[in-house]
């Protein structure tokens, strides 16, 4: 929440759980860039985009110069942002673009392009479809905060379950390390990374396109950035889907405070009862209980004894940032009971598997990734600044929904100490908006429902389609009832009439451990 989907296959996407606090001034819809930002100068507006082919795959890149600070243009450096496309397939069908965005925040954009048109033939004749890498992301401009090995410190070692006085002073002590990091070595980006600024960008990307109104498509974090676009440049969208929501009305402590529960929801009522009827395959017990049970046991195993798989010391916090990363989708299921396997037998597993896994954990979270996310999270929407009353919240959480509620400190610890940000606060409506077509599953963990719910009421007009189950993504996920609704409303402007539903993906079969016969 990818969010923010992990950047390594067992990373944990950011998922701590954060309470309220009281709302900065809000700016209206549409009144943020007439109030706010000047006009966009001249030389940002007539540069031209030098399109070339991107490094991989089928798509051109180019690269964008935006002003740092889109409030004050000319005080600091310009801004490099990396953009790409793919032109429609066939000039005379074409109908506009449709620009894409990434999730995390900390997610690539770049290549995104390229998946889609694959998968969607028909939206790729009619849509040039584009993409960027948001500024402090990848190939664009990067937010520097500390180095990777410091990044894996606040998860990797120990057991974020622990609520000693030592460990949640360490807590505290690498929060402020890490602030200072971003701080000493950002450039004096901070203030900037946030996703006003890069709704800024995209309005500018817009213009460099030739365009007067673009679509847009957007999942997990993208729909943040989707919301806050069409609601500061309303008169530009044409067609909005947003996949998987972040409740934008709100803040993001707000947002994450639902991650734990709905990350303990979605392990409890959809992947151990999947375990349990698959126990002939996986052996980890025959009911969800028993699985559970068996989980618990091996992460206890962790705890007393961090198991050193060809050079990788993996703790319990490995193993609960495996659970975390796989639920985003049952596909992922029977990777994560494999991996169960694993690691309670790690003698039985072939040489290959055990280089695989090792390598899996060497980074929960990329130090990159991280940088970004906490740039943007902590400065979007204000946070409670008190440690106390963040060491009682998360002793709460690590209690009730320990599987995602053991990093709330974590998270937390950091965005409380971050310089205070002057961002302003978007308040998104839906007014002067065309209807917005929003996709989300019951049991998401990251982008929860009912943070869906609540977005969907404040966004005005907006349909709401709710897939039964609990992939994370709906678009893209092989799911025809939803891909018939989306390809409609972007090709044809067909809407549902009101808000409806679709069932889930079907979840695979389960595959033998190891790719060979089961113990």
């Amino acid at each position: 929440m990818p969010l923010f989907k992990k950047p390594t296959r067992w990373a944990a996407a950011a998922a701590c759980a954060l309470a309220a606090v009281a709302a900065l001034p809000t700016v209206p819809a549409g009144a943020a860039t007439a109030a706010g930002a000047p006009p966009v100068p001249e030389r940002y507006r007539h540069q031209r985009l030098d399109w070339h082919p991107c490094a991989s795959g089928s798509l051109e890149c180019a690269t964008m110069a935006v002003p740092r600070d889109w409030y004050h243009p000319d005080a600091g450096p310009d801004l490099r942002i990396e953009v790409s496309r793919r032109r429609a397939a066939d000039a005379s069908k074409r109908r506009g673009v449709l620009m894409m965005a990434a999730g995390g925040p900390g997610a690539s954009g770049l290549g995104r392009p390229a998946r889609l048109a694959s998968y969607s033939p028909k939206l790729a004749e009619a849509y040039d479809i584009v993409s960027f890498d948001q500024r402090g992301v990848g190939a664009s401009t990067r937010i520097v905060c500390s180095d990777q090995d410091t990044v894996d410190a606040f998860f990797g070692s120990g057991d974020l379950r622990d609520r000693s006085g030592a460990a949640v002073r360490q807590t505290f002590d690498r929060a402020r390390g890490f602030v200072r990091d971003c701080v000493r070595n950002s450039g004096g980006l901070l203030p900037y990374i946030t996703t006003d600024q890069a709704v800024h960008d995209m309005d500018l990307y817009r213009e460099l396109l030739g365009e007067e109104r673009i679509s847009y498509f957007g999942p997990s974090y993208a729909t943040f950035l989707g919301a806050y676009y069409a609601t500061e440049f309303p008169r530009r969208v044409e067609r909005v889907v947003l996949d998987s929501n972040i409740d934008f009305t709100g803040t993001w402590q707000s947002f994450l405070t639902g991650q734990p529960l709905s990350f303990q929801r979605r392990f409890e009522q959809d992947f151990l009862p999947w375990l349990a009827k698959n126990d002939t395959t996986y052996h980890q017990g025959r009911t969800p209980a028993e699985a559970k049970a068996n989980y618990e046991r091996l992460r206890a195993a962790l705890h007393d004894h961090p198991l050193d798989i060809d050079g990788t010391v993996i703790t319990p916090n490995h193993l609960d940032a495996a659970a975390t990363d796989a639920i985003y989708n049952a596909r992922q299921f029977g990777g994560l009971a494999a991996l169960l396997g694993v690691l309670a037998h790690p003698d039985e597993a072939p040489a290959e598997t055990r280089a695989a896994v090792a390598r899996s954990f060497r980074h929960l979270m990329e130090a990159n990734f991280f940088a970004d996310f906490f740039a943007v999270t902590c400065g979007d929407t204000p946070w409670n600044r008190d440690s106390r009353y963040w060491v009682e919240q998360s002793a709460e959480a690590t209690y009730d929904h320990p599987l995602a509620g053991a990093r709330e400190l974590t998270f937390a610890s950091i965005c409380a100490n971050w310089p205070r940000s002057k961002a302003p606060r978007i308040k998104v409506t839906g007014e002067g908006l065309p209807p917005v077509l929003m996709l989300n599953s019951t049991n998401d963990p990251a982008t929860y429902y009912e943070a869906a719910v609540r977005a969907h009421r404040g966004l005005a007009g907006s349909r709401l389609i709710t897939v039964n189950g609990g992939d994370h993504g709906q678009f893209q996920n092989d799911n025809a009832c939803v891909d018939a609704h989306v390809e409609a409303y972007l090709l044809n402007g067909t809407l549902p009439a009101g808000d409806t539903g679709c069932p889930g993906a079907p979840v695979p079969d389960p595959t033998p451990p190891h790719g060979g016969p089961a113990r």
